[in-house]
């Protein structure tokens, strides 16, 4: 999720339904149009006529016929309590989409990939594993607490690991950081990061140690 101002072309859809998928997480589904995006792109998204907006990536698929987004409810914050307060017929202000967070064809038929996510950072890659059934890839996601696997179900399980910092029960205990150290990267897969800076930092410079050319690296920031 990233701040931004409503741009001067995005439309009104009708939000279609919500549903909690853990602690202060939840997902806005809304009505789609005709609207065509990539697997990976993002939205702006704010309340039908009020100023503020925020940037959420896409967390359904471009085969379903609406359009989803995960959105954590910040305290304090401006848009996404008022998000978390929607109800089904409402409308909300839609932008997009943009980015360039996405898998050319090509590599999608070649590539090796490894997802890693923190918190809602997952969404992008939950609109790859839609998209894309036949991937070769791995996720880390790394929570706070074993609710914050938003979903984890539409991944293939043996190709997802919760790296969980607070509780036990997860796949691992500890920062997904950590657990790159502790599992070094073949130097040839392609790497893509979603979630706050600090992490994408520590865990760009893991991976370059590691041998991974900086043209396999590739980063969406969430605030």
């Amino acid at each position: 999720m990233k701040a931004t101002a409503p741009h001067a072309h995005g439309v009104t859809r009708q939000v279609e339904a919500l549903r909690e998928v853990g602690g202060e997480t939840f997902v806005v589904r809304m009505s789609r149009g005709n609207l065509n995006f990539e697997p990976g792109q993002y939205l702006a998204v704010g309340i039908e006529g009020q100023i503020d907006a925020r940037e959420y990536s896409i967390y359904s698929s471009p085969v379903q016929d609406f359009l989803e987004i995960l959105v954590k409810e910040v305290e304090e914050g401006y848009v996404s309590p008022r998000l978390r307060a929607l109800h089904p017929g409402q409308r909300l202000f839609v932008d997009g989409p943009f980015g360039y967070f996405t898998i050319p064809e090509d590599q999608r038929q070649a590539g090796k990939f490894l997802f890693i996510a923190t918190g809602t950072g997952i969404s992008p890659f939950h609109c790859f594993a839609l998209a894309y059934p036949q991937l070769d890839y791995r996720v880390l996601h790394g929570v706070r607490r074993l609710e914050d696997r938003y979903e984890m179900d539409v991944f293939d399980r043996s190709r997802y690991t919760a790296c969980v910092t607070r509780e036990d029960g997860g796949d691992y205990r500890g920062r997904v950081t950590d657990y790159l150290r502790e599992h070094p990267v073949n130097p040839d897969t392609l790497c893509y990061l979603c979630g706050n800076c600090d992490m994408i930092y520590e865990a760009f410079d893991i991976l370059k140690d590691q041998g991974v050319s900086p043209e396999h690296l590739f980063a969406e920031v969430y605030f």
